[in-house]
């Protein structure tokens, strides 16, 4: 393995992006956490990851942030992975993915019980040290604070959710408001991280133009399935699909349903079997992915109650969002839920659709203009130094 270094100079890239801006264009970029540049001390031992290339995002950033490099840690669930790429492309940054896997014995407890944690992941980060690493989820967050350390504070760290350990030492948390977490390092969200823009939902409007045959009112469903805190039986899912196949015979219009990994393959039979005949697609987990034009095309949304991820990004859309509620739940669902209900995003299913409208929350692109200024200006503090 590689010695990790402790200290890096600046790349020229980052150099000419201080100097455009040192006549006073970041002036309004002023980060109102703690801007911290003394570094904690730096992780002496073995290197902590390799990974993939950084890839440009599309499209023009300002104050050319996209010279500058995030690295996105996840733990390859879809929902972990949506947020944390979502906060990253919301900075303008360079992104280089890197999912991790947690060896045992590490895998088996949580964080805060970590012996020697830069031997958890079977994967090796190693440097150059990116200006930003970004985690969700909680087997993330000490690779993250290693990465900061042994750049020499180098790099900025942030956590999507609530992290549970290193509190102090991160420089931004993003956390749903459900979580509670609050203090001056952290940036309070309603609803979860996301990918879903104007323009990839115009685009994908664009790469699926079959859809636009599709009879209006285009309704989709985003159905999840069961986790810790709810329950998606057989019959339950079959009473879903009654109602779906109901609405579409006295409404009229088409149905556009995707299910998560959680739904199954015996679920989508079941999905399919009793929506047969009427004017819904469903998509089979083959090909293109369609979810993000599914989302462009709807005129409205039932989304089940299990997954924050889905229904705020089926919010981004400033659609009619209904919630199929599910058995289970527990506090913090319930805050999510009430909390969206109340800001007029959300209502519950209750076998009809309804019309009302809300301007989309703009909670990722808000965490990424934060993470962008708090970049730039450690960036700036360096240079002065």
């Amino acid at each position: 393995m590689v010695k990790i270094k402790r200290t890096e100079p600046l790349s020229p890239a980052a150099s000419g992006l201080l100097r455009r801006s040192a006549s006073g264009d970041n002036r309004d970029l002023r980060c109102h956490c703690d801007p911290r540049t003394t570094a904690p001390r730096a992780f002496r031992g073995e290197a902590i990851s390799a990974g993939a290339a950084a890839v440009p995002i599309v499209g023009s950033s300002p104050l050319g942030a996209s010279e500058l490099v995030a690295w996105v840690l996840h733990d390859g669930k879809a929902g972990m992975r949506s947020q944390a790429l979502g906060l990253a492309e919301a900075t303008g940054f360079r992104i280089a993915e890197k999912p991790l896997s947690i060896r045992f014995p590490w895998s088996l407890l949580p964080p805060q019980l970590w012996l020697l944690p830069q031997f958890a992941a079977r994967e090796t980060l190693a440097p150059p040290w990116p200006d930003l690493v970004i985690g969700c989820g909680r087997n993330t967050a000490l690779p993250c604070l290693l990465i900061r350390r042994a750049s020499g504070g180098r790099t900025v760290a942030a956590q999507v959710q609530d992290p549970r350990v290193g509190r102090e030492e991160f420089d931004l948390m993003v956390v749903p408001e459900h979580d509670r977490l609050r203090g001056p390092r952290v940036l309070v969200t309603r609803g979860a991280t996301h990918r879903i823009t104007e323009e990839k939902l115009r685009e994908a409007r664009a790469h699926f133009p079959a859809l636009v045959s599709m009879p209006r009112p285009v309704v989709t469903a985003l159905i999840g399935g069961s986790n810790r805190t709810y329950r998606l039986s057989e019959k339950r899912l079959g009473e879903i699909a009654d109602s779906l196949a109901a609405l579409l015979r006295q409404t009229g219009g088409s149905l556009l349903l995707t299910g998560s990994r959680r739904t199954g393959e015996a679920g989508l039979r079941l999905l399919r079997a009793r929506l047969q005949g009427l004017p819904a697609e469903i998509w089979d987990g083959t090909g293109e992915n369609p979810y993000i034009a599914y989302l462009a095309f709807a005129d409205a949304f039932l989304v089940t109650a299990d997954s924050v991820s889905m229904v705020s990004e089926a919010a981004a859309t400033g659609k009619p969002v209904h919630i199929i509620d599910l058995p289970g739940g527990n506090a913090k669902f319930a805050r999510f839920h009430a909390g969206l209900r109340a800001a007029g995003v959300t209502r519950p299913f209750a076998g009809r659709v309804e019309s009302w409208t809300y301007p989309p929350p703009g909670d990722t692109i808000r965490a990424g203009a934060r993470l962008r200024a708090l970049v730039l200006e450690r960036m700036a503090a360096r240079e002065r130094a």
